[in-house]
């Protein structure tokens, strides 16, 4: 079993988060997710922030899954 955890950016879409690890917010409190995997909002839109809820599709959000070439 891997101990890493492994991010994934999915073109137009999330960050998919898989493996184990620890998500908190910014005054550094755990944030129960309950799962091994879970997707993270790139958009900014989603109304689950900071989890996906598909609200990229809605808006046509665009973003490439590796790196910008500026």
């Amino acid at each position: 079993m891997d101990d890493t955890a492994t991010i994934t950016p999915y073109r137009d879409g999330p960050l998919l988060v898989r493996g184990p690890f620890r998500l908190a917010d910014q005054d550094g409190n755990e944030i129960d997710i309950g799962r091994r995997t879970v997707a993270l909002c790139r958009c900014g839109k989603s109304r689950m922030r900071p989890f996906c809820d598909g609200t990229h599709k809605v808006i046509r959000f665009s973003a490439p899954s590796g790196v910008e070439q500026r």
